[in-house]
């Protein structure tokens, strides 16, 4: 009988106690700040596979995102998900009243796969924001050169947090690449110029910071 109660009372724990919640693959939330336009919005970047239910909860638990996979993508579910928050001008929402109704801290992104599986994750948002490149460009003939300082802090009237780049991206139509902390300048290669054409051609750079948070300087320039 002391065996059986002590068979018993272990599968009652068992029952009781929590399912393993595996991780997403990836599962980021970061700010996307444009120096140019000055206008700024919250991102979220997420992958796994064979999801169908995903929620997202702020920092002080309260949720903020929802998404359910119905017919077939309910029984089929579903993999990578990105999307983009509305982009306000700060012009016309104060940046204290953006960064207020996303505060810091840890964001909590739940999942249920078609199989019943638990996905958990906890990415951190920061507010950590970096200045946006200094950029020029010349052009000699075919030759194209963009160019630009090295960002090492936040804009003006941003937090006051440390800044650590990891990377800029230069986008000039549908070619984009991202190059290392401490590139400086990139040349366009000769194929992307010949099929742009002649006339002026916009391009962006952006600065990355550690914490996933990018700021964009826009620019243009011209080929006779």
């Amino acid at each position: 009988h002391l065996s059986f109660l002590i068979l018993l009372g272990a599968a009652a724990l068992s029952l009781a106690a929590p399912s393993f919640a595996a991780q997403f693959e990836e599962a980021r939330i970061f700010i996307e700040f444009n120096s140019t336009d000055n206008d700024l919005g919250f991102h979220v970047k997420l992958d796994s596979e064979n999801w169908k239910r995903v929620t997202i909860s702020n920092p002080e638990g309260s949720p903020i995102f929802e998404v359910n996979g119905k017919g077939a993508f309910g029984a089929l579910g579903m993999s990578e998900l990105f999307f983009e928050g509305a982009e306000p001008s700060l012009d016309e929402i104060p940046l204290r009243v953006l960064l207020g109704r996303m505060p810091e801290g840890r964001y909590t992104f739940r999942g249920v796969t078609v199989a019943g599986s638990v996905l958990t994750s906890r990415p951190r948002l920061s507010h950590a924001v970096p200045a946006g490149p200094e950029v020029s460009t010349l052009v000699n003939g075919g030759d194209v050169v963009n160019s630009w300082e090295p960002v090492t802090g936040p804009p003006e009237g941003f937090p006051n947090r440390a800044i650590e780049i990891v990377g800029y991206q230069v986008i000039v139509g549908s070619f984009e690449i991202t190059l290392p902390d401490s590139a400086t300048s990139m040349e366009l290669p000769d194929e992307l110029i010949e099929s742009l054409g002649p006339g002026e051609h916009g391009f962006e750079v952006l600065a990355i910071d550690v914490s996933g948070n990018q700021t964009i300087t826009a620019g243009s320039f011209v080929i006779d």
